[in-house]
């Protein structure tokens, strides 16, 4: 039997089901989501999926991301809510895959781990899996494990794995209304030029599961715990000079500004720090920063592209300001100017949490 598969979530609780009542049943499980976005979420969800399918003993396949085509068949469909009309498109799309890839296979049963999901219409998922059976001949088996107490029991097994718990379907669309509704920064889709991991980002998760792999091949217990803190990102930032000349310059993290501008003019300087005279904001040369980092920057635009990472750039920030709440814009440039200077500078302090590994 080939078994589409969506998340580990779903996956690891749905493939144990399928052991436990088919025993005797080939289970082969079939990765194909293209609906996921971004791509990094995208590996991320597969990294866990394959840890999974690893610990049951199962064979898992990739399919292909093609998400351009996924994208041009869910076309108009870009408000739809959540189990509306876009879903059922998705669904035909990857049941569609996943049935040919059966053929392929010379497979005559289907299914889908998306059957579990307590956000997905079972009945969606059935109509969609009966029209591909007509069409095609292979038989879409539609297991009901959500009721007689499924979901409790999909639970424990999602926190005893210690499995990756996403809090979105993975679709583009998805994800926008999901956060607008949460009123919430749709951090997902930040993904910085200069390739810094940011803190609680896909890119940090992906990291941290790939730790837990490698503790997990070497027999080294741990636990994932979560942890609430204050998240930083920059949405963009320039200086400049006389109304026209851009500075090369670069604004170390968690540096706000309230109404985004500030203009003025450097007033004075103490110990290698350069006070403007607006908003708090201060300066300082790339070789002072290259001093407080050990660094070996020679121009601004290599510190823009090759920063510290995030959590050494905050150490900085600590010892120049002696405060873990200080706010105020830090700004790097090659050399001090005493001409009259526009900061712009949007970004955005908001709660969060992150996850991180314990090692027992």
């Amino acid at each position: 039997m080939l078994v589409h598969i969506c998340c580990s979530v779903d996956s690891h609780f749905f493939l144990e089901k399928l052991q436990r009542d088919f025993p005797h049943e080939k289970l082969i499980g079939f990765f194909y989501d293209p609906n996921i976005h971004p791509y990094s979420e995208y590996q991320l969800r597969l990294l866990d999926v394959e840890r999974s399918c690893k610990k049951l003993g199962i064979e898992l396949l990739e399919g292909e991301y093609d998400f351009e085509a996924w994208m041009e068949a869910v076309k108009g469909l870009e408000n739809e809510p959540e189990k509306g009309k876009r879903c059922e498109v998705c669904f035909d799309r990857r049941f569609e895959i996943s049935v040919k890839k059966a053929l392929e296979l010379g497979e005559t049963k289907i299914t889908t781990t998306l059957l579990v999901s307590p956000l997905k219409s079972q009945e969606q998922l059935k109509k969609s899996g009966d029209i591909f059976y007509k069409k095609y001949g292979v038989e879409f088996i539609a297991f009901d494990y959500r009721t007689n107490g499924g979901t409790q029991e999909q639970s424990r097994i999602t926190k005893e794995e210690q499995l990756y718990r996403q809090d979105y379907c993975g679709c583009i669309y998805g994800l926008t209304m999901q956060r607008e509704q949460q009123n919430r920064l749709m951090d997902e889709m930040f993904s910085p030029i200069s390739n810094q991991t940011l803190p609680s980002s896909i890119e940090e998760r992906i990291q941290m599961y790939k730790k837990r792999v490698e503790l997990e091949d070497s027999g080294v217990e741990y636990k994932i715990v979560k942890y609430k803190f204050l998240n930083y990102r920059q949405f963009s930032f320039r200086v400049v000079e006389n109304r026209n000349d851009v500075i090369p310059a670069y604004a170390l993290s968690y540096s706000t500004l309230p109404r985004k501008t500030a203009s003025g003019r450097v007033d004075f300087e103490a110990k290698n720090i350069h006070y403007f005279n607006r908003d708090e904001i201060k300066f300082i040369t790339l070789d002072f920063f290259n001093e407080l980092c050990g660094g070996c920057y020679e121009s601004i635009n290599e510190l823009i592209f090759n920063p510290p990472n995030f959590h050494e750039e905050t150490k900085i920030r600590d010892i120049l300001l002696d405060s873990g709440y200080d706010l105020t814009p830090i700004i790097v440039v090659k050399n001090i100017l005493n001409s009259k200077l526009l900061v712009e500078l949007d970004s955005k302090i908001y709660e969060d949490s992150g996850e991180k590994l314990i090692i027992l």
